[in-house]
């Protein structure tokens, strides 16, 4: 299972260094195995939560994830982003683009780095909606009870994340943005456009997938209660059965839309930490990029393992790390948060929310086994 899993994952890295150390040398193997390591620290949670979302689909929807995902994961966001940003920042063309970041890395890094305000707004108040979404939602588990209980009781006021995402970013354009330290000056007016481009993002791109998703649940039960009423009480079992083969057509493809949304979300404080380390954007993709292939097989393995479904405290870790990542990518407008505070977070709650669901697993009789409530956490996230 671990090694049918993350077989290429472990192919890729020995491939991976191989080619680092013939281009470069040692210290470019040594540059790209940091970077490897930097990616899976900062993007751990972005594993777990895409776990409760690919856990939805079919089997045909996960290979699409860890095979043109990560095509778009490695090459999309690590590699062509990055030129992306400076061409439309410094308005060139694609070509120029491409000529500046080989032949002049040192302005190339200026220029990515300049547009980090953007970015910061556009991720931030995506993932902070993410969050919001999250905690505002009633579950069936609660693992900070007295959070947790409140906030859903907010969330039935409609729109109400969408209103503090507005907020937020409101307070964080005129607080944070007025004189930044990526590039100078006032950035106001970018921010505040790039954050509400990343809720409307957000909006469109989840309302989108969570339509479809709605729809093929409501087929399903039409198709169920058509069943019932020709075969009698023996239909549901057979048809329980055959739902559990998960997302598929329209509904699977804007889900997977939004994975490569919420991937792209997560990667943006790997791509800008990865500049502290090298200017080389071959470096970068390469050593990135074998990180987002493990945070892939992970993902893939938590599904098949049903882990979130035994460990129930596992997503909201994830989420809250979430919250605290939309933070930190909203502070770092204005101010440097280390690379090492921000995979800290993210490592520490997704622990402590594992130790706790193990301590509730323990305490019920059931270590490392929740089958008798999967069917209500599948309904979570």
């Amino acid at each position: 299972m671990l090694l049918k899993t993350f077989g290429w994952s472990f192919a890729i890295t020995v491939v991976g260094l191989v080619v680092a150390g013939v281009l470069w040398g040692w210290q470019g193997l040594a540059i790209v195995g940091i970077l490897s390591i930097l990616e899976i620290s900062l993007s751990f949670d972005n594993a777990v939560i895409n776990a409760g979302i690919l856990r939805k689909m079919n089997a045909f929807w996960q290979k699409i994830f860890l095979t043109v995902g990560i095509l778009i994961a490695v090459f999309g966001m690590r590699l062509v982003f990055p030129v992306v940003i400076v061409a439309i920042t410094a308005k060139l063309g694609p070509i120029e683009a491409v000529k500046l970041a080989i032949n002049d890395k040192a302005h190339y890094q200026e220029l990515v780095t300049s547009a980090h305000p953007a970015i910061a707004a556009f991720g931030g108040i995506f993932l902070l909606m993410i969050f919001l979404d999250f905690i505002f939602e009633e579950r069936d588990y609660k693992w900070l009870s007295w959070i947790e209980k409140p906030m859903a009781k907010m969330g039935k006021l409609d729109m109400l994340s969408v209103i503090i995402a507005l907020v937020v970013l409101l307070v964080s354009a005129m607080t944070l943005a007025t004189d930044v330290a990526h590039g100078g000056g006032d950035k106001t007016a970018t921010v505040l456009l790039a954050g509400v481009a990343g809720l409307i993002t957000y909006l469109v791109v989840g309302g989108i997938s969570g339509y479809f998703e709605d729809k093929l649940e409501e087929d399903d039960e039409d198709d169920e209660d058509d069943e019932e009423s020709e075969a009698g009480a023996a239909a549901p079992v057979a048809n329980g059965a055959g739902s559990a083969v998960g997302l598929a057509g329209k509904a699977a493809f804007f889900m997977f839309l939004y994975l490569e949304v919420i991937d792209a979300s997560f990667s943006f404080d790997g791509v800008i930490g990865a500049f502290a380390i090298t200017n080389d954007i071959f470096m970068m993709a390469l050593g990135l990029g074998i990180g987002a292939m493990y945070i892939r097989s992970l993902t893939v393995f938590l599904v098949r393992k049903g882990t979130l479904d035994d460990y129930v405290y596992l997503e909201h870790g994830a989420h809250y790390a979430i919250g605290a990542l939309a933070v930190i990518l909203l502070i770092t407008i204005r101010y440097e948060v280390s690379e090492v505070v921000t995979g800290l977070i993210g490592i520490v709650l997704i622990g402590l929310s594992f130790a706790s669901s193990v301590v509730r697993n323990r305490r019920e009789g059931k270590p490392g086994d929740t089958s008798g409530t999967k069917a209500e956490v599948t309904s979570g996230v």
